[in-house]
């Protein structure tokens, strides 16, 4: 008998599907490798012949804050920042940085968040508390959320770091690209040992979400 208290790997809540995905924006803490998901997603979309501008904001990423990164796609772009409240769709690799840059998204966007949580160092100093709540503030905003247990899938594709391309895959099942090309624009971003753990965490989001979905 399933033990009721193990929460699903992937969990989908929509109120709308998303249309076509063109702007991007990625939110991460220091280290979970948002500007390596941000690479591939601009490796991807240039190889499916599209213009493609990305911008990278590091802030203090090397001692655990906030990395924003943007995506955009077009025949024509002509910025690489997405407006505020425009983004097609936030990828958010924790729950603090999702609700951070939620107000990104335009209403009804879709919303990719890991269920990972990396509290501050205002938190661990005992200064603040880390919000509560965070999922169903996401749902209020976004048409469409895919909560990922990424760090779940990671760890039973066989490495943790593999995290980052877990959310990829499940962002891939919004998206028109055939999964053959997403696996091109990640092995290229990967050296050659660590490609079959990070496309193994791709492909169990990428199906999990697409079950869930009716993809």
């Amino acid at each position: 008998m399933a033990d009721a208290s193990v929460q699903p790997l992937i969990e989908v809540s929509v109120r709308r599907r998303p249309e076509k995905i063109h702007d991007i924006v990625v939110a991460s803490v220091g280290g979970q490798g948002g500007i390596l998901a941000t690479r591939i997603l601009a490796t991807l979309f240039l190889n499916l012949g599209w213009q493609v501008k990305t911008s990278e904001v590091h802030g203090m990423a090397q001692r655990g804050g906030s990395v924003e990164t943007h995506v955009r796609r077009g025949r024509v772009v002509y910025s690489p920042l997405v407006p505020r409240g425009e983004a097609d769709a936030l990828l958010a690799l924790e729950q603090l940085e999702g609700l951070r840059y939620l107000p990104w998204i335009r209403p009804g966007g879709a919303v990719v968040c890991s269920s990972e949580r990396i509290p501050p160092v205002t938190v661990t100093l005992g200064g603040q508390h880390y919000p509560e709540h965070v999922r169903e503030t996401l749902e209020q905003r976004a048409g469409f959320l895919v909560w990922v247990d990424a760090l779940g899938i990671a760890r039973e594709a066989g490495n943790v770091r593999a995290a980052n391309v877990a959310l990829l895959g499940a962002l891939s099942a919004l998206m028109e690209a055939p999964a053959e090309a997403w696996h091109e624009a990640i092995s290229a971003h990967l050296p050659a040992g660590a490609r079959p753990v990070n496309l193994e965490a791709f492909r169990v989001a990428r199906e999990l979400t697409l079950a869930r979905v009716g993809g």
